[in-house]
């Protein structure tokens, strides 16, 4: 057998593919391995690059939501002051207008007074030209005639208040 070339030939092919094994097979594992690798820190990565994302939309989202709940708290601030305006605005022209419905209610009273005491002196003008005539038509004598007319005049100072 060991003068066969086929042995030889046999041994040299499979001492071939050992050496090709022995210097090939590692490389190809390693090689299977660091892409492997590379993969996997391809992965952290993008999850590393995801979670940065995620946490920097949530930090945006937050912000958005404190800028809202101000903008808000803003708006129901505003609108109160505004209703109090309008309250005191509308308080300041209820105020304006008793004050003006009390001045005209005045204005009338007083004319209806002015009024009154202009028919109660008519009235007593009448009673005393009636009484003037009445007397003349009795013929009282001057004296009597000028007394009642004063005591007509008197009496029409306290019957006008």
């Amino acid at each position: 057998m060991l003068q066969s070339p086929s042995f030889w030939v046999a041994v040299a092919f499979i001492g071939f593919i050992a050496v090709v094994i022995y210097y090939k097979l590692p490389a190809i594992v390693g090689k299977q391995l660091d892409d492997r690798a590379d993969r996997i820190k391809n992965e952290l990565d993008e999850a590393q690059k995801l979670r940065e994302e995620a946490q920097a939309m949530f930090a945006d989202y937050q912000r958005r939501q404190r800028d809202a709940l101000a903008t808000a708290e803003d708006i129901v601030a505003k609108a109160k002051e505004d209703a109090e305006i309008l309250r005191k605005e509308s308080e300041a022209e209820l105020q304006a207008s008793l004050k003006r419905r009390q001045e005209l209610a005045e204005a009338k009273i007083k004319q209806a007074e002015e009024k009154a005491l202009a028919e109660v002196q008519n009235i007593a003008v009448d009673v005393a030209i009636a009484a003037s005539e009445k007397l003349m038509k009795d013929n009282l004598k001057a004296k009597e005639a000028g007394s009642l007319i004063d005591q007509s005049i008197k009496d029409l100072g306290s019957q006008l208040n």
